[in-house]
């Protein structure tokens, strides 16, 4: 991506009060996002009710002091099944969804008062109280994967073509190129139904590849990102850790933007921190973002998983993270909006800690970014 711009940043100072500096600084391109968090929504399975009330701890940040601050500057809005046995992606319990149930997660996305429409209003209204954010807001959606099915394929008793029509036409997903068209098909899509929702506060920044692996979409990746790039959008790729044959190594080459690494630490107690660490080293090597992440274990009283939170940040800190990469939240459903309303002190510690490590990511990571461009 090679578009140029200038936004202004606020700088927070994070000793005491968190006060802010306005700089005039080069962003690399338009999809670029210091701070992102997952966003999942549209299964059928989901509780969380994404409307303007419950985006607000997510858009904006009000510290100990009673000062508030803006804090999410990206936001990608994903699910990967449908809640009603359709999946997304290769790997998930169901059968590969259609042409419709890609229509519907998309519809969803925009469903009014939900969603990006509620995202846009709640910026809106953040604004009239902070003015504008250092940069405008990003959202990025979800892509799903055109799953190969047929008897040939792990989902034997789905028809090859069975996901639907293009132009007429029904797609077989054995046909590499028709993959491809089902993909495009839905990237064109979603850009009419943004540039078509009026939206005032957010820029579509690009699409997340919902696989977390590459193995049964090499083929077609490449392609894919080209498309994107053609139209001015970022593929953006969340792969998951494994510890043979990664394919994050060559994230580049498969035709991604931005990849952000899941070390995958915060589920299981038997990974060791030095999982971090390592993770971090490999971040570096190979010029990979970093996903932090926790569910809803974190609160107290549950083990003290919390501290499993604080050594993401431990480790981001102390390995070069802050100031070099990129980094995406996972946190579950809605686990920060749960910590925002937490009535227990240390729950409230937690949530105060975390969003101010946040902010403390965006200044080190833009001041990098200004020492760069002088």
């Amino acid at each position: 991506m090679k578009i140029k711009f200038l936004i202004t940043l606020s700088v927070f100072a994070l000793s005491g009060s968190l006060a802010s500096n306005i700089q005039e600084v080069s962003q690399p391109d338009k999809s670029s996002i210091i701070n992102q968090v997952l966003i999942y929504g549209g299964g059928a399975h989901r509780n969380a009710v994404w409307d303007k009330e419950h985006f607000a701890p997510y858009v904006s940040y009000t510290d100990r002091s009673n000062k508030e601050h803006w804090l999410f500057d990206g936001f990608l809005l994903l699910d990967f099944i449908d809640g009603k046995g359709k999946i997304f992606a290769t790997g998930y319990y169901g059968v590969p969804a259609t042409k419709n149930e890609w229509k519907v997660l998309a519809d969803y996305f925009f469903t009014t008062g939900q969603s990006i429409n509620a995202l846009d209003r709640c910026i809106a209204e953040k604004i009239q109280a902070l003015g504008d954010p250092p940069q405008k807001r990003k959202v990025v959606i979800a892509l799903p994967e055109p799953i190969v099915a047929g008897p040939s394929s792990h989902y034997k008793e789905t028809p090859a073509d069975y996901w639907g029509e293009v132009d007429n036409r029904k797609l077989n997903f054995t046909v590499q190129e028709d993959r491809i068209t089902a993909c495009k098909w839905y990237i064109d899509y979603v850009i009419d139904k943004f540039n078509e929702a009026n939206i005032s506060n957010l820029e579509l920044a690009g699409f997340y590849w919902i696989a977390e692996e590459s193995l049964h979409t090499r083929t077609i990746l490449k392609a894919v990102g080209d498309y994107l790039e053609e139209a001015q959008y970022a593929f953006y790729w969340i792969p998951y850790w494994k510890q043979t044959n990664p394919d994050y190594f060559n994230w580049k080459e498969l035709g991604f933007h931005y990849a952000y690494l899941q070390p995958n630490y915060f589920f299981n107690e038997q990974i060791p921190y030095s999982r971090l660490e390592e993770a971090c080293k490999i971040a570096r090597e190979y010029d990979l973002d970093m996903e932090l992440e926790f569910d809803m274990r974190v609160f107290a009283g549950n083990k003290n998983w919390a501290y499993r939170l604080y050594d993401y940040m431990k480790a981001f800190r102390e390995n070069g993270i802050l100031a070099n990469r990129r980094i995406t939240c996972y946190q579950d459903t809605d686990a920060l909006y749960h910590l925002y309303h937490a009535t227990d002190e240390s729950d409230k510690k937690l949530f105060h800690d975390f969003c101010e490590f946040v902010l403390e990511h965006q200044v080190e990571y833009m001041k990098r970014i200004r020492e760069h461009t002088k």
